[in-house]
């Protein structure tokens, strides 16, 4: 069943092809999310790209966070138009309450509420245990745990100023956390991270069980090892050859994309109205298989 009050049956049939169905790009879930505006944080690249697209190609106008790298944003942006959405670039930062605060007002400025919120910056200050700073303990903490507590708790207060509305959804609104798999899997030279999303792990939980009676959905996903430009990045020359080492750990014998990853948002967010309070792990079965 759909978190629509109308589920549609065989969207591929010609006789539900409408003309706004013709703007966009036919997807396995639209319309699902039309009437439904989002929000999703780190949007300019990687998983918040692909995120903020699918929602965009499942129905949803999508506000397109950021903090670093306009051009890739207003990018985000250009492609979302073209499908028919309304979309608009708001920098901030998730670590600053007032930049969060103002975000969402922005948004709900631009288009009148938000039905879902995706909690998906995040980053890596790696270090030695014993050598970790202060900064680089604050930074990770700040963007990864704090950011999507700020986020959450704005969009709390907008679904709840809302209230629920049946025409649009059987939620009064969605929340999807940015977990890893590394909220359980203990990672030496990367405290501040796996703190964190162990953080994220408890507070979404507890959220949800808080929100529940008020027909506020709250979920996260947690991904194993990306593939992608950012892993690219970071691991440097070392890339192929530690991917193909992970990918020979886990039972599909591969690892994990961006698509994947908005693949199983999409289905939070539409399939499943009565999940809350669960933590999806996209990894091709590594988790389970260590």
């Amino acid at each position: 069943m759909t978190d629509t009050p109308s589920p549609m049956s065989n969207i591929e049939s010609p006789e539900l092809r409408t003309p706004e169905a013709e703007v966009a790009p036919r997807h396995p879930y639209f319309p699902y999310l039309t009437g439904q505006p989002a929000l999703v944080t780190g949007a300019n690249s990687g998983i918040g790209k692909a995120v903020a697209l699918g929602l965009a190609k499942a129905g949803a106008d999508v506000i397109v966070n950021y903090v670093v790298d306009p051009e890739g944003a207003d990018a985000v942006v250009q492609e979302i138009v073209a499908m028919g959405r309304r979309a608009l670039a708001i920098k901030a930062d998730v670590s600053n309450e007032a930049e969060v605060v103002a975000m969402f007002a922005q948004a709900v400025a631009a288009f009148g509420t938000l039905h879902i919120v995706v909690s998906n910056a995040g980053l890596q200050r790696d270090a030695a245990f014993d050598q970790m700073t202060m900064e680089q303990w604050n930074k990770v903490i700040g963007v990864n745990l704090t950011g999507q507590f700020l986020c959450a708790r704005e969009a709390t207060r907008e679904f709840k100023r809302r209230g629920l509305d049946l025409k649009v959804s059987m939620a009064a609104g969605k929340i999807i956390c940015m977990s890893s798999v590394h909220q359980q899997i203990p990672w030496g030279g990367h405290v501040n991270y796996a703190a964190s999303k162990g953080g994220v792990m408890l507070m979404m939980k507890s959220i949800a069980q808080e929100l529940a009676p008020q027909r506020i959905r709250v979920n996260a996903v947690a991904p194993g090892w990306m593939e992608g430009e950012w892993m690219e990045r970071m691991l440097g020359d070392k890339y192929d050859d530690l991917m193909g080492k992970r990918a020979k750990l886990t039972p599909l014998k591969r690892c994990v994309t961006a698509d994947d990853v908005a693949e199983t948002m999409l289905n939070l967010l539409t399939a499943n109205r009565f999940v809350t309070g669960e933590i999806v792990v996209i990894d091709g079965g590594f988790t389970s298989s260590t």
